[in-house]
């Protein structure tokens, strides 16, 4: 079973929890800065893009 879910859609949610629950930690921040990137569309999207893309297909290979 293949589940795709947007970008920003993971990472609003994540924000939203990290917001929350006041997680004040690194991967909070991380998660918010991506978040912004993701939603803003700036020119740094398509480098961020590419490495979350990179991470996503290396932990697919993993399983």
């Amino acid at each position: 079973m293949i589940l795709n879910v947007s970008a920003v859609l993971l990472f609003g949610a994540a924000s939203a929890l990290a917001v929350k629950t006041k997680s004040a930690g690194g991967g909070a921040a991380i998660v918010l800065f991506l978040f912004g990137f993701f939603a803003a569309g700036t020119g740094a999207y398509e480098p961020i893009h590419n490495l979350v893309q990179a991470c996503a297909d290396a932990l697919n290979d993993l399983g």
